[in-house]
């Protein structure tokens, strides 16, 4: 499958070559290290977002050991780490490298993975197979070590959670295969049985080739011919497509328990787990399923099997510790970037303002970024709340398309909180 594709060379982008974009790659990792206004921060790629307690125990030590204690999932169900000394790369490395989390210094940008996180647990195909492979191929292309570490990769199991977060290559399960996306494309292509990874690894190659001259980080920063020629390109080699618009919104797993129940699923407030949090959501799979799979909506799911009994008193004991046990909660649904004092670049700290604002659930997501980058934004629909030198502009995002709907000046809470609950009633 795709052997015709020939061998590909280095992204302009990714080997420091000049390109269109005008810089280079400078998304943070774990042997390069961002220096934010709280110290260096490190990201840790977790491929599909899978973790074994042993693992999310070495985390939770890095955090311990070099930071501040404690642990920040992303849109890409990775974990960042934060107020790290920012001469500890090596001894950080070291630990992470010593419990599987570093299986290759030249890939460990690129091992951005998002998979359907109740996959196997609620009726749904499982993907540990699939994701193994794909991880494992990409670990072992020498090529692949030039794509960015804003490329991305999802393995969705059918029911579109991740086939809708916009990801570069997108491998969904269907009838004993898989389907091949490109991008943002409305047609899949069929793959037999266990040829799926490699599929997804020789796109992503022939990726790089298309990006040598654009300078692109991602699928979608390619020009529109180069896009679609790539597209040809994959087809020629994967054979007749199918039409499968990718799903316009994402949706989470509830809150609560799934699958009878064989997992519970939490959400983390702003996505910042305190030690004790990680500790006891350590202890809880530890004594169940012995796994954690972390979401690209900055959730946690437990897999068991569960009794009823065992899943009611793990969510309430989760619950106690202040996480997201219910949609009810007032906190489904809110997000923010880091904002004041981590980040420089922030106009306000946002997660204060986050906070302050929450209130009744809203039929939409809400989002509160610094400032214009919208670090970390959701996919799909929501509220759009950005910090700007004239206040606080709130937009209605859905897809591509944005509407602003008002500007709060004043800096009042209590309006701010009444304009975005508005917002998200709509």
């Amino acid at each position: 499958m795709l052997a015709a594709m020939p061998d590909s060379a280095p992204s302009p982008l990714s080997a420091g070559s000049p390109a269109l974009r005008g810089s280079g790659d400078a998304c943070p990792g774990t042997l390069r290290l961002h220096r934010a206004d709280d110290g260096a921060l490190a990201r840790v790629r977790v491929p599909g977002g899978v973790l074994s307690a042993d693992r999310a125990d070495a985390l939770l030590a890095a955090a311990g050991r070099f930071g501040d204690g404690e642990l920040h999932l992303t849109s890409r169900g990775n974990v960042q780490l934060r107020g790290l000394d920012a001469e500890c790369g090596g001894g950080l490395a070291e630990l992470l490298t010593a419990a599987g989390l570093l299986p290759s210094a030249a890939h460990e940008r690129a091992r951005n993975i998002v998979a359907s996180p109740l996959a196997g647990l609620d009726g749904s195909p499982a993907l540990g197979h699939l994701l193994a492979e794909l991880d494992g191929l990409l670990c072992g292309s020498a090529a692949a070590a030039s794509l960015s570490g804003r490329f991305l990769f999802a393995l969705d199991d059918g029911r579109g959670d991740v086939d809708a977060l916009g990801a570069d290559v997108t491998l969904i399960a269907a009838d004993g295969g898989c389907l091949l996306r490109i991008g943002a494309a409305d047609e899949v292509f069929r793959i037999p049985g266990g040829e799926g990874p490699r599929a997804a690894l020789l796109a992503a190659e022939a990726f790089l080739r298309a990006a040598r001259a654009a300078g692109a980080w991602r699928v979608k920063d390619l020009p529109d011919d180069v896009r679609a020629e790539l597209v040809r390109t994959v087809r020629a080699a994967a054979g007749p497509a199918v039409h499968r618009p990718r799903p316009r919104t994402a949706t989470p797993p509830a809150p609560g328990a799934h699958g009878s129940p064989n997992a519970i699923s939490v959400d983390v407030p702003l996505g910042r787990l305190t030690p004790a949090q990680w500790r006891l959501l350590i202890e809880t799979a530890r004594r169940y399923g012995n796994e954690l799979r972390l979401t690209p909506w900055r959730g946690i799911v437990v897999p068991g099997p569960f009794a009823h009994d065992e899943a009611v008193e793990a969510l309430r004991t989760l619950d106690a510790a202040g996480l997201i046990t219910a949609p009810d909660s007032p906190w489904t649904g809110v997000g923010a970037c880091i904002g004041r004092p981590g980040c420089a670049k922030s106009l306000s700290d946002v997660r204060a303002e986050a906070g302050a604002a929450v209130g009744p659930v809203g039929r939409l997501p809400v989002y509160w970024s610094g400032c214009e980058r919208r670090c970390g934004h959701p996919h799909g629909e929501w509220i759009d709340v950005v910090a700007t030198p004239d206040g606080h502009r709130i937009s209605h995002v859905r897809g591509e398309r944005r509407a602003p709907r008002t500007t709060v000046r004043d800096g009042d809470p209590a309006r701010l909180a009444a304009a975005v609950a508005e917002a998200r009633a709509l």
